[in-house]
């Protein structure tokens, strides 16, 4: 199917390629702006890990400058500029702005479509509340707004260079168009990848002389209640091993499969109930869910989740109480290979520094 497909690729390609040059020859705009503006995103169409990269740079940022995190908010129910407040849920912001209003409450969260116009509302702010950094989340082909910094990820088990352009393949673009990237880095890498896979992976990469690359991959943490008032504590996956707990993956994500790796590793018995990337459960699909549950016969039982899916299933009104009591996520932060973190962090807050002392000069 993918092979006869290919044509719509080529043409799809043209249409890409021609608003591209667009951009280039300045026929259409491109707006810079006087604050550090971080965009984190990717060529390939989802499962790249954006909102654990983007939650990696809040760390690092916020505790000396104001941080604000501008989304465009997928499948959100709302449209034009919100800014994340008390009232917010997945249906205003989206799953993942949601998630990071939600870890990080102390730092502005907001959506706008038009990212441009979202961040002239931001700069809009009183004194007190005008951020000092910008990070924009899946901005990549968002080419309206020129980003101080554009951060590349790339999937370790989607490389760019043996992918196609949609609908034959996962690319939204060319991959030749990573040379807007000033840092690429390749995300969901094994965490026993040797130095010899990462030198291969570069070479068939063949990033620029201006272009870093750093390799990273998911740490999982402590499986967390998704619903309180059931007096559920926090578990490890070395628990769920140790008790011979069987497992119910329930997802709604882009990519499952390095989730089912990690989850086969520990659970008796592992029942999946995928749903495509963002998918707002129903009705209808939590009684799929129940009864996949309750026919589980192990005395020890659990539902596993994703962080984003907890936002939604958190908003659902349909939810079995069963389910509740069973429900858990697992958290994710990023790692890096090779010792490399240091330097990642040291050219980020470098070129924040930088674009601060430039900005004072001029």
């Amino acid at each position: 199917m993918r092979v006869l497909l290919l044509p719509f690729s080529w043409l799809y390609g043209l249409c890409v390629g021609f608003r591209n040059k667009l951009f280039d020859w300045k026929i259409l705009s491109c707006k810079s702006f006087d604050v550090p503006v971080i965009s984190v995103g990717n060529i390939t169409v989802g499962g790249t890990g954006k909102t654990p990269h983007t939650e990696y740079l809040i760390r690092l940022l916020s505790a000396n400058r104001k941080v604000a995190v501008l989304s465009r908010g997928y499948k959100r129910k709302t449209t034009g500029f919100v800014l994340a407040d008390s009232r917010s849920n997945s249906e205003t912001l989206g799953d993942e702005p949601y998630q990071m209003y939600r870890k990080f409450p102390n730092i502005q969260i907001a959506v706008d479509e038009k990212r441009e116009n979202g961040i002239s509302r931001l700069l809009a702010e009183t004194i007190d509340k005008r951020p000092e950094v910008i990070l924009l989340d899946d901005a990549f082909q968002h080419r309206h707004v020129k980003p101080s910094l554009s951060i590349l990820l790339i999937n370790y088990n989607k490389l760019i260079f043996e992918d196609r352009l949609l609908p034959a393949g996962n690319l939204r673009e060319p991959s030749k168009n990573k040379s807007r990237a000033d840092m690429i880095l390749i995300t969901k890498c094994p965490e026993r990848l040797n130095d010899d896979e990462c030198r291969s992976i570069i070479e068939r990469l063949q990033p620029n002389l201006h272009q870093s690359v750093y390799f990273t991959f998911f740490r999982y943490g402590k499986l967390i209640p998704v619903f309180d008032g059931y007096g559920l504590q926090e578990k490890t996956l070395a628990e769920v091993k140790n008790n011979k707990t069987a497992v119910l993956m329930l997802v709604g994500i882009a990519s499952p499969h390095e989730l089912i790796d990690e989850l086969q590793q520990y659970a008796e018995r592992l029942e999946l109930s995928l749903y495509p990337d963002h998918h707002r459960f129903s009705e209808k699909d939590l009684r799929k869910v129940f009864r996949t549950f309750d026919a589980m016969p192990e005395n020890a039982k659990l539902i596993i989740t994703t962080e984003k899916d907890a936002m939604r299933l958190n908003d659902s009104h349909n939810l079995n109480p069963e389910l509740k009591k069973a429900l858990y996520y697992l958290p994710v932060d990023v790692g890096f290979k090779s010792q490399k973190e240091s330097l990642f962090k040291q050219k980020i807050e470098e070129h924040v520094r930088n674009f601060e002392r430039n900005r004072i000069l001029a």
